[in-house]
């Protein structure tokens, strides 16, 4: 049997190309493999936007993977295995995959759940990742804003439909990042109003990249409809 491949996780940051690690883009240059997450066939991948910048697609296997955005489990399990073993397929051959993902891999990422399932089926596979830089910070950049200092307390929090959640996250931290905002906007403006913290607040859609928003007056927000990768950072 030949040698196995490595399975890569890399972060490629959010969504400005330049904020790419140098190990990264070694990585991809080294790399046979490069994989990519799309939430379904034919959808575009925002990770390989800021990938095909830096690779010669043309010289790589180029391998799409499908990450359905859906809560069903038996559709998910169906699915996730499919890619799993279309991902040891290469591995099994002694190629490496470098996958590919917005942000840092280890950090609400789809690379996560890729690495789980192939160590659980493929526990020999060697799986590493090498860190990227978030859009939780690319925010704080963004908009100035230091997200903590001395012993202030910073969270980042996947925003729902709980609004008493929401509310004492916010009551008990100093600044906290709502990720996945997009879909309960119009709650989180609620909880914001009823705190007095809506002038506190700031959103941003796809941050550093070329299609960025940033809106530091929320009320605009009302009724929109906004990209899933829109976050919002509350600092008291």
């Amino acid at each position: 049997m030949s040698k196995l491949g490595t399975l890569y996780g890399l972060g490629v940051g959010p969504g400005d190309p330049e904020l790419i690690t140098v190990k990264a883009f070694r990585l991809l240059k080294e790399s046979p493999v490069i994989a990519y997450p799309r939430k379904k066939s034919g959808a575009k991948s925002y990770a390989l936007q800021i990938t095909e910048l830096y690779v010669d697609t043309d010289e790589k296997i180029m391998l799409p993977l499908i990450f359905p955005m859906t809560r069903d489990r038996e559709a998910l399990e169906l699915q996730w295995n499919k890619t799993v073993d279309t991902v040891w397929g290469h591995l099994s051959e002694g190629r490496n995959v470098a996958f590919v993902t917005e942000g840092d891999p280890m950090l609400y990422s789809t690379y996560i759940h890729l690495m789980r399932l192939m160590q659980e089926k493929h526990p020999e596979v060697q799986c590493v990742s090498v860190p990227g830089i978030s859009s939780v910070l690319g925010a704080a950049s963004r908009l100035n804003l230091p997200l903590a200092d001395g012993d202030e307390q910073f969270a980042v929090i996947p925003a729902t439909e709980n609004y008493d959640e929401m509310r004492r996250v916010l009551e008990t931290h100093d600044c906290v990042v709502f990720i996945k905002v997009a879909k309960v906007i119009d709650l989180m403006l609620q909880v914001l109003g009823d705190l007095g913290l809506t002038d506190k607040a700031s959103v941003i859609t796809k941050v550093t990249s070329s299609e960025e928003q940033v809106w530091r007056n929320v009320r605009e927000l009302a009724g929109r409809e906004l990209e899933y990768l829109t976050l919002m950072v509350v600092r008291k």
